[in-house]
């Protein structure tokens, strides 16, 4: 077999397992919020149905978590599963929904920049992604398929990106190998709005 064939069918190897993989999910709108007062979340898979509880995904300040906006911020909140942008002028504000890592093994935490902007990345797993999923392809080219969307902006943390998915049953779940997801029309409009050298701050 040559070495093309071999990469096709790891390709829908790989597509075959992901979607597999989110071929349970209840189809219901990303904003959708449970009314139970108190009610918690527990997904340990992401094709389980969930009760969820997103009161905190709201408008927030960005006094408490920046000393200023220069050259924008960006606050990830891993536990509301939300992205807040500020401009550097502080007239633009804008929220928006996000898929998180699925284990706290996977997320990372604290300070770092917008190091690399890209439309059409193309996406290689990384080392621990492969040996934890030896049957994935080792390269996947920009389009379609590319678990990075239409956009995606790199972060000064190696293989730690703000991307988009294809997937959007992604959104508002744990569902990532350790990167931060949006709707792809989101991320799209995100990468327009933020530079290179935007603050970023994952919570």
């Amino acid at each position: 077999m040559s070495t093309r064939d071999k990469n096709n069918v790891n390709r829908r190897s790989f597509l075959m397992t992901t979607a597999a993989a989110a071929s349970g999910f209840a189809v219901a709108p990303a904003f959708a919020q449970d009314t139970n007062a108190g009610s918690t979340e527990v997904e340990r898979d992401i094709s389980e149905t969930v009760r969820r509880n997103i009161s905190s995904f709201r408008s927030l300040d960005w006094r408490p978590y920046f000393s200023n906006t220069k050259k924008g911020a960006i606050l990830v909140d891993t536990t509301s599963r939300a992205l807040h942008f500020w401009s550097e002028d502080q007239t633009i504000y804008k929220l928006y929904p996000t898929s998180v890592p699925m284990t706290e093994e996977l997320t990372r935490r604290g300070r770092t920049s917008v190091v690399r902007k890209v439309i059409g990345p193309d996406w290689r797993p990384t080392p621990s992604m492969l040996r934890r999923n030896p049957e994935w392809p080792s390269y996947i080219p920009p389009g379609p398929d590319n678990p990075l969307g239409t956009h995606a902006l790199y972060l000064g943390w190696t293989y730690y990106r703000i991307h988009g998915t294809h997937d959007t049953r992604k959104i508002g779940r744990r569902s990532s190998n350790g990167c931060i997801g949006l709707y792809n029309e989101h991320i799209a409009e995100l990468f327009d709005l933020a530079r290179v050298g935007t603050q970023v701050l994952l919570i």
